[in-house]
């Protein structure tokens, strides 16, 4: 399981923005991040009034945001070290014995602060690079934009130090230094060998590197960039300043911007109520039937997943609101967690989706077809869940249960109606043309404050504060993913070896079909291993290319990646996801992992349907 898992599933437990225990180093960060996450809001709904309003488009508001965007991220991710909230696999180390285990810890942490003091000189020369550009609007040098990465690789540095030197042993850091300072030794020696080896050097650094770091628990984003540093610095005469470059792409588009607008309107969705409200609603419609509670369940995740894009938000919402009731009509723990893990798997492509933002970023896939797709591929899984649902609840106990009086359902309606317009107003403006994903995100958030102040008792200021910080970490955590998985992407392009792939896979019998079947075994096991967003960064820019060119579709393909990937995150015994569910539902993993199958089954019957008939992801585009 990831600290990142952990640390949103404990979330779960307590008002979402809770306000942790302020430090003298970390509050002046927390301020910043926090202005500059209220500021980007401000300017994208200023941006948004002036240009349909007012048919008046003010030019320099995409420069202002882009530069707040790359200072948020950059301290965002600081914020993340210091909450201990990157995206990190953990499932090895507690495998070791405790004093190995301490050594390995470590060792990660060493590795990671090893890789930012890499990075520092080339961030620091990168920004003086780009002080002879100018921006077009504002004609202001560029480099007090980028000057947001060597003062984020910096305040990292300093915190994974000051970390390393208050959670481990001189000992156990002699240790762990000696064995990362052999293993640089080692690389040094043999860079002639290197230099020879042609493809050989994918297998030993964007490859072997990065999983030697995974298995020592080394934030996934550092793992990419340590492989992808090693790659160029042992193998190639590629200067570490064209990964600064790499870097700053992958985190300053500005598509990218929706992301921790969205998550921050998850935390307004959790913090509000809206989520419970849909529950409700749906309870009262559909809880006297047979299995009902399990429509009503799947379909929460459904409606809920439109408003937050997060699925930690949307299970966390869910599960609380109505384990108890189905635990009372016979249901098993472990079934739940089940039908909540294959739930939520089915409804990430239900915009707005973070992932399929994220996708259609890196691919170049349009993110207005992705949304409008989303919907009909996520109904498909629904309908093959609910139907398994319906089968296995043969035995549930409905003696004492009552169809709720017409009066009930009016009212649970009225109170989630302000809620259940939301994800429809977001799937119809982005869809329809009307908006892009960013501009939704922000009008979603001004509707969501509203609609929660007036109508579901409002937030309180420190809550606020505490979402913001909440919101600028885990933004943080995600845009550093995308900025060095961009990095080793653009590594192993540059070797020639997508091409090699390209013309390998292209010759395939069976054609497009058997390229479907790779694409679903490779998407499965990568998202067991590494999550969603670092799965997609990584592979996209490879497979995508090679989709067009064999005649599928950039939508079709895209829906097949993302459920794919979310079939191995529900996974076990490795598939993170599987774990918040066992977290959040307060199951043993042990306990849960054999009644998952039946759903997980389930779910790859459904991803076969949508593979094989282009027309379901198609049809409405």
């Amino acid at each position: 399981m990831t600290d990142l898992s952990q640390a949103l599933a404990e979330s779960a437990q307590v008002p979402a923005g809770t306000v942790r225990p302020r430090n003298r180093f970390i509050w002046p960060l927390e301020v910043v991040a926090a202005t500059l996450l209220v500021l980007i809001i401000l300017l994208l709904l200023a941006g948004v009034t002036s240009r349909y309003v007012f048919s008046l488009p003010i030019v320099w508001i995409d420069e202002v945001t882009s530069t707040s965007f790359l200072w948020l991220a950059m301290l965002g991710a600081a914020l993340a070290i210091d909450r201990n909230e990157h995206l990190r696999l953990t499932l090895f180390t507690g495998m070791f014995p405790p004093r190995l285990r301490a050594v390995v810890e470590a060792f990660a942490v060493l590795a990671t602060a090893t890789f930012l003091a890499a990075m520092l000189y080339p961030a620091i020369d990168y920004t003086m690079e780009e002080s002879y550009v100018s921006t077009p609007a504002l004609n202001v040098s560029n480099s007090w934009r980028v000057s947001a990465i060597p003062f984020g690789i910096a305040a990292m540095l300093v915190l994974t130090l000051r970390y390393a030197l208050r959670t481990y042993s001189w000992r156990n850091l002699a240790l762990a230094g000696f064995v990362l300072a052999a293993a640089g030794l080692v690389f040094w020696s043999l860079m002639p060998v290197f230099k020879t080896l042609g493809y050989g050097n994918i297998a030993v650094f964007l490859v072997g590197v990065v999983v030697v770091g995974l298995i020592a628990g080394v934030p996934i984003a550092f793992c990419f960039g340590l492989g992808t540093l090693c790659f160029l610095t042992f193998s190639t005469s590629v200067p570490t300043l064209v990964m600064i470059g790499r870097m700053d792409e992958g985190m300053s588009s500005l598509i990218l911007l929706s992301v921790p607008v969205f998550v921050l309107l998850g935390c307004i969705l959790d913090a509000t109520g809206m989520g419970k409200a849909i529950v409700d609603f749906l309870g009262s419609l559909l809880g006297h039937i047979r299995a009902g509670m399990s429509y009503v369940l799947l379909g929460s995740l459904f409606l809920v997943s439109g408003i937050s894009g997060s699925k930690v938000s949307d299970m966390a919402t869910v599960a609380p609101a109505l384990f108890p009731e189905m635990k009372r009509r016979g249901y098993k723990p472990k079934e739940l967690i089940a039908l909540l893990a294959t739930g939520a798997a089915m409804a990430e492509t239900v915009p707005p989706s973070i992932v399929l933002i994220v996708l259609g970023s890196v691919a170049g896939v349009s993110i207005a077809g992705l949304f409008t797709s989303g919907f009909l591929v996520a109904m498909v899984l629904l309908i093959v869940l609910a139907a398994l649902a319906r089968w296995k609840a043969s035995g549930e106990r409905l003696e004492s249960v009552r169809r709720a009086p017409l009066s009930v359902i009016g009212k649970t309606a009225l109170v989630a109606a302000p809620a259940l317009v939301l994800p429809f107003i977001i799937r119809s403006a982005v869809g329809g043309g009307v908006a892009t994903a960013t501009e939704v995100s922000t009008i979603a958030v001004l509707y969501a404050m509203i609609v929660g102040i007036v109508l579901y008792g409002g937030i309180g200021w420190r809550t606020f504060y505490g979402m913001l910080v909440e919101t600028a970490a885990l933004s943080g955590a995600i845009l550093m993913i995308l900025g060095t998985a961009l990095a080793m992407a653009w590594a192993l392009t540059q070797t020639g070896f997508a091409n090699q792939l390209a013309i390998w896979m292209q010759g395939l019998p069976g054609g497009w079909m058997t390229f479907m079947a790779i694409t679903i075994v490779v998407f499965v096991i990568l998202g067991c291993f590494l999550e969603g967003l670092p799965a997609i960064v990584l592979m996209a820019p490879l497979m995508f290319p090679i989709a067009r060119k064999l005649g599928i579709h950039d939508v079709h393909y895209a829906m097949v990646v993302v459920t794919s990937m979310n079939i191995g995150l529900m996974a076990p015994p490795i598939g993170i996801g599987f774990y918040i569910a066992c977290k959040i539902g307060n199951v043993s993993p042990d306990e849960a992992m054999g009644a998952i199958w039946p759903y997980l089954l389930a779910l790859i019957l459904g991803l076969i349907v949508i593979a094989a008939f282009p027309a379901i992801s198609t049809i409405l585009l």
